[in-house]
């Protein structure tokens, strides 16, 4: 007789499946036990071979850096296994402490079973991308974000992916009885909007009924360390080649423990984060912003301004899911490169565009950079304003009779997040020595990290003149470099 979900312990094997990952060996998820009917239990795998997952197979885990770093081919499906996993990971240490947490809520708040809260984080993990466009973030600034949630607020791969969840995925959500650590209790079952919940981005101002136990969970999706960056930072810097071990992921976890403050990490594990948060910012600044990224991106954004209605041309993504569905760097590559023997006028007139950039053929080359750090906010900075910036060099270059074309690429990465905000306000520090608990942002040695940093970049294409390009320079160093001349005297 076929083992049941109860019984599993007794069948080693049953009822799981493996695959193998060069960041962890092995990822473990469940599968149908042998010998049951077809259908007949609802498992991970039938999570994980949804289309809406699926398709994560055919967007690029790394936007466009894929066009520079050649071993950097892996994808958004990669990186949310390694999510789901991680989540086990990092629920296998903390679940002690998370319960501790929680002691003091009303009985009515509890948290549901260890092996639910599990499921929980996996199924977070998994689909924490699933609402990822073509080209990753890059389609959320130069599409998502043409549309507005009723809160005002602009559509996010994040939201896309929160809509998806509760209607596409809710009922196989909902079935979900095991992970490979254990069953839920007969009473208990995943709840899609939690995992909505979980995955987007906590705002400044929220009005939620979800429960105490749910939002320090939140931690683990939009913290400093999260199963996401805890992933991507190991797995992009492998497979770009910067580091085959960024950092120490069990170290740190070890180290971790929930409150009900929120996460935190004991003073023996600080220099951990610390590192973490170091290689974090590297991968930025060496891979994701990397010159000939950025230049890829610029030429792409050309593209996607006079493309993106014709690449997906039905309007709001939330009301034509099936249509998103099918929409996937795969697909739009394939599409953009038949345009040339479209029937459509626009098309025809873009082909040659998208053949470049098929081509690599990168037009855009860096003039000038600058990377400025910022210990603390950064109003007031030359570098906040994009629109202003370009301005300005616009209109020094044309008071020297120039008129070529450029752009000014501006970047930034939040190293560690606004302490008052929802995202910087969940990790603690827990002081060994004193046996107090306090805000990580009052520790020293987390304050000297820079807050942020930002790279300025200048462009021009590539056929532009060597003196053009050294007026282009000129005006852009001008602009940002100080020049602030010496006090007169001593006083």
């Amino acid at each position: 007789m076929p083992a049941s979900p109860k019984n599993l312990k007794c069948c080693i094997g049953q009822g799981e499946s493996l695959l193998q990952d060069p960041i962890y060996g092995y990822i473990p998820f469940t599968s149908p036990l042998e010998g049951d009917p077809p259908g007949s239990e609802i498992t991970e795998r039938d999570l994980i071979d949804h289309p809406f997952v699926q398709r994560q197979r055919r967007i690029h885990q790394l936007q466009t850096a894929w066009l520079v770093y050649p071993t950097a081919e892996h994808t958004r499906f990669t990186h949310a296994l390694g999510a789901m996993h991680t989540a086990s990971i990092a629920w296998a240490q903390l679940k002690t402490s998370f319960r501790c947490a929680c002691q003091e809520l009303p009985s009515e708040e509890q948290p549901p079973s260890d092996n639910c809260i599990e499921a929980l984080l996996r199924v977070a993990g998994l689909l924490h991308d699933v609402g990822h466009g073509p080209f990753g973030h890059f389609f959320d600034q130069h599409f998502l974000s043409r549309f507005k949630d009723p809160d005002g607020e602009k559509l996010t791969h994040e939201r896309l992916g929160a809509v998806i969840i509760k209607e596409r995925l809710a009922s196989t959500i909902r079935r979900l009885r095991r992970t490979p650590n254990g069953v839920l209790r007969d009473d208990e079952a995943v709840d899609p909007e939690q995992v909505a919940f979980l995955i987007v981005r906590p705002k400044e101002e929220e009005h939620s009924e979800h429960p105490r136990w749910l939002y320090l969970l939140r931690t683990l999706f939009s913290g400093l360390y999260t199963v996401d960056n805890m992933d991507f930072v190991l797995r992009d810097a492998w497979l770009s080649g910067l580091s085959p071990r960024a950092f120490d992921r069990d170290r740190l976890l070890r180290y971790s423990f929930f409150t009900p403050r929120g996460l935190a990490i004991h003073s023996n594990g600080l220099s951990t984060l610390t590192q973490f948060l170091t290689i974090r910012a590297e991968l930025f600044r060496s891979v994701y912003f990397h010159r000939t990224v950025r230049a890829a991106d610029i030429q792409l954004a050309r593209l996607f301004e006079k493309s993106s209605e014709l690449i997906f041309p039905f309007g709001d993504p939330r009301q034509h899911l099936d249509e998103y569905l099918r929409l996937t760097e795969w697909s739009l590559l394939e599409d953009v490169s038949g345009w040339g023997d479209s029937d459509d006028d626009r098309k025809q007139a873009l082909a040659c565009e998208w053949a470049d950039f098929l081509g690599r053929k990168i037009r855009w080359r860096r003039i000038a950079e600058r990377t400025v750090n910022y210990r603390q906010g950064e109003r007031g900075s030359i570098f906040n304003d994009l629109k202003l910036f370009k301005g300005l060099v616009c209109s020094d270059l044309q008071d020297q009779g120039i008129d070529s074309p450029f752009d000014v690429d501006i970047v930034r990465h939040t190293s560690r997040p606004n302490d008052y905000r929802p995202t910087g306000s969940g990790n603690f520090l827990y002081d060994a020595e004193k046996g107090t608990e306090k805000p990580l942002a009052e520790e020293d040695i987390y304050r000297d990290i820079p807050r942020y940093f930002r790279i300025c970049r200048i462009y021009a294409p590539d056929d532009t003149s060597t003196e053009v390009k050294e007026a282009i320079r000129k005006v852009f160093c001008h602009l940002v470099d100080n020049h602030d001349t010496d006090d007169p005297t001593n006083m």
